[in-house]
Order: C-alpha cells, then structure tokens, then sequence
C-alpha cells in the first residue's frame, strides 16, 4: 500500500503544523495520560522494593533507543551497500520500506502501555475475571487504549495513523480465535449477553481471588471487542493478504494457547528491540539490586549447554571466555559494568539483519522481517539463555512471585468491588459508559478498563480505602 494509506487515522484530523505524521503520533503516545502512567507500574520489582530499577516507563524508553538503533542500522547497511554498488533488490526494499525513528520511536514506547499494575499477575487476575466477558491481555488491550480509551479524539484514543496500529499489533488474533478452552480448569464459562448487562445487579463471577496462576495465563491477541471496527474495517481494510496473516499459526505446544504466526515488519523491530532489554537491561538490574550473585549466575550455567549457547556472544564480545563475562558483570564497578552491558546490547543490535521471510504475501509489511543473523541462530540462543537466567533467577524466585501473588490477589477483589455494585461505587463517569448506565459498553469491560488502567501505587490505595477499616476518607485524593 502506498504512504498515504499508512498516514490515515481512524478520525479525520485536519490540524496541520511543521510536524510529520510520525511526529504528531509520538507525541500523542509521550503526553499520553497512559504513557505517563507506566513509571508507576510493575517491570520485575514491585514500586517500593527499591529507588534504582527499571519500572514500565523505563523499559519502553530502553526499548525505543534500542528498536531506533536497529532501524537505522538496517537502513544505513542498505544504504552503504548501494553506493558500494553492491546493492541487491533486498537492500532497496529495506531502503523503501523501513520505518522512519521516529516511528519506530512511537510503537516502541506504547507497546507496554496496555499492561496492567502488578505486572503479569495483574494481567492474570484480569483475565480470569474477564473470561465470561471477552477476557484480557496486555497487548489487547494497548491496541484498546490507543485506538478507542485515550482522550485525543471521542471515541478513537490516541487516533494514530494505521502503520502505527499496526506496528502495535503484536499478535494479529482475536481472543476467540485463540483461546483453547481445553487449557483452563472449568473450560469455557457461561458468556453474558448484553440483555443481562441491562439489569441493574447483574452479578459478575470470579470465583474467588486465590487461584492457581498458570492455569489462567492468557492467549496471545488482542480482543474481540476491537476485532470489527478497529481491526476488519479500518486497519486491514483493502490491505491484501491480512486473511492468511491473521490466521497463520505457530504449533501449539501442549497444555498451551495457539500463537499466530505472523506480525508486521515494524512490529519484528519492536520485538527484538524489547527481548534485547528484557534480556540485556533487567540482567543488569538484577545483578545491580544483588538479586542475582556471581555464585548462582556461574553455577546456573553450568548445565543444559547454556554456555554453549552464550558462544556467539561471548566470542564477540568476550574474546570467547565465559570468565570474562562473569568478572565484567560482577567483579567490576558499575562503569566498568555498563560497558559490558554497552557490548552486549550493541551486538544484538549489530546482529539484526533484514529478510524476505514471507515473500507469498503482496503487501511488503508483512513480506519483510527484522531477525537475528548469524550462523545456526546463535545470536538467538544467546539472547534466549540471558532471558531465561533472569526468569530462573529472579521472576521464578519465591519472593517475587509471592509479590505477583500479591498483587494478582488484591486486582481480582477489586474487581470483585465493583463488579458487585457498580452503579454505587464506579465512578458516575465510567458507570455512564455501561450498558446498565446507558453507554454501549459491557459493565465487565469498563471495570476491566479502570483497572488496567491503574498504577500499583493506585491500585494500593484503592484497595487500602475499600478494605482497611482505618483507611479511606472522601478527603483523601488517590
């Protein structure tokens, strides 16, 4: 498609300054009320456990450098290779359809700002009390926020332009078509219709806030609730191929949801920019807080061949010597340190290339993908075993997922709250957005929104004010 399909927005916007399109779309998502609040929400460590770690909002800002630094990488060896006069009909597509930064700048920053406080226990905890409803999950519901919660424009969110959308849409499925009811423990629930959302008490189910976490991890998508006229009526609408692209799925693991298959060039850049700060930076960070130590970092690569799989990191970046590794990271001041951590950013991002991955499709978006280079995928091993030592080491950990706990806990009671009577304890703003209000809008969803919207400290006080019998006064601003 040509540019001016990718610069249209849901609503027309005829306000015209200096700006790009991609200018104006990043600086909707930057002075977003949503954006804001992500340096309130959980990364790995709850708000509190420290001053000096990384929350949501500094994430999204390491992911942006990193997916700016791949982009321009990209561009710069098409560009390079074609005035050696080297260049191959794969370097001028690279050149033609690349994203600008400021673009890449723009999806990299919002594509954490649909996640819930608390992390991936929030997330659960939602999803279980959202089941009968549409369920939920964080990427679902960043494509929600941006195209219809956000303030810009009544009723379309941020109202970014469609290649933005699109690059935000991590996994092309709607929650219908990938959930395995199989997977949950009582199957599919019963489904509300919107007769009952009418009534003035409908009550809404959760079954309690104490429940196993796996068993209701969500599907990756987003929600049916943007399927048809966000998805099908404007940001696939005459885009060829979108049919096979959404319904392209990986095989599905045991006891797993199907993932799709498919995502858009912008949306790769993104992906790797964010598994290079997931397993790079909070590495860092947890070796910062002294959550992991030198003795069990060494002792947990001993077996498995996790070294074997660091291979191609460390002879880049290591002069091949696991050792020299474990004394840069943990023998060293934090300069010393951070150019360690430099190193091992920089050559992921020295190792990203540009493919035709799936060349049956018309549309270049979806023909062309950022992945790792490099021989037997070692690049991706070795970004894989970092990732997988801060899983171990720390996320698995007992004390943080007793604070995931925690927190999946306190999400679901009040969900619980406000679902029981929601016309006396919404906010009269949100009650009116329900059905039972006289919006258009499941009750369920709304209280789902509001609190997905919240950040841990929010989330905390809301929670203190309604349940602690000493807490909570109408002079008190949350």
């Amino acid at each position: 498609m040509n540019e001016t399909y990718w610069i249209e927005r849901q609503h027309s916007s005829p306000r015209k300054d200096h700006r790009t399109e991609w200018e104006r779309d990043y600086a909707r998502v930057v002075h977003s009320a949503s954006f804001r609040r992500l340096q309130a929400k959980t990364q790995v460590l709850g708000l509190g456990d420290g001053d000096f770690y990384r929350t949501r909002l500094t994430h999204s800002m390491e992911v942006s450098q990193i997916g700016v630094s791949i982009t321009k990488k990209l561009y710069r060896e098409a560009k390079a290779a074609n005035l050696a006069g080297k260049g191959t009909d794969l370097h001028q597509a690279a050149i033609n359809h690349l994203p600008h930064p400021m673009l890449m700048s723009t999806i990299c920053l919002a594509h954490d700002i649909g996640h819930p406080p608390f992390g991936h226990g929030g997330e659960i905890a939602l999803n279980r009390c959202m089941l009968p409803y549409g369920g939920f999950e964080g990427n679902g519901q960043t494509l929600r926020i941006v195209t219809k919660l956000e303030k810009y424009a009544e009723g379309h969110g941020m109202n970014l332009t469609r290649r933005a959308v699109l690059g935000l849409i991590k996994y092309p499925a709607p929650f219908s078509e990938v959930i395995d009811w199989k997977n949950l423990p009582d199957g599919k629930p019963v489904s509300a219709t919107q007769e009952k959302f009418k009534q003035a008490y409908f009550p809404l189910k959760t079954n309690g806030s104490v429940f196993v976490a796996s068993d209701f991890k969500p599907p990756k998508c987003y929600l049916d609730d943007e399927y048809n006229d966000v998805v099908l009526q404007w940001v696939a609408k005459d885009l060829p191929g979108w049919k096979e692209f959404q319904n392209g799925r990986k095989p599905a693991a045991k006891g797993k949801h199907p993932k799709t298959k498919y995502k858009s060039l912008d949306t790769s850049i993104m992906e790797l920019a964010d598994d290079i700060a997931y397993g790079v930076h909070d590495l860092e960070d947890a070796i910062g807080l002294n959550l992991i130590s030198r003795k069990a970092f060494r002792e947990w690569f001993e077996g498995e061949d996790r070294k074997e799989n660091l291979k191609a990191l460390l002879s880049a970046a290591f002069e091949g010597d696991f050792d020299k590794l474990l004394a840069a990271l943990f023998d060293q001041d934090t300069p010393q340190r951070k150019e360690a951590i430099g190193r091992m950013v920089g050559f992921f991002v020295e190792s990203a290339t540009f493919e035709e991955s799936y060349p049956d499709f018309k549309e270049p978006l979806f023909c062309y993908q950022a992945v790792f280079g490099g021989s037997a995928n070692g690049v991706r091993k070795a970004l894989d075993v970092l990732q997988a030592v801060v899983v171990d080491l720390v996320i698995k950990s007992t004390a943080v997922q007793q604070l995931e706990f925690k927190g999946q806990k306190l999400v679901t009671e009040l969900f619980e709250v406000f679902a029981t009577d929601p016309k006396r304890l919404l906010d009269s703003r949100d009650f009116e957005r329900t059905i039972q209000g006289g919006g258009s809008i499941p009750t369920a969803r709304v209280i789902c929104d509001y609190i997905a919207g919240m950040t841990d400290e929010y989330a905390t006080k809301r929670y203190q004010q309604l349940f602690e019998p000493r807490v909570g006064s109408v002079f008190d601003r949350l």
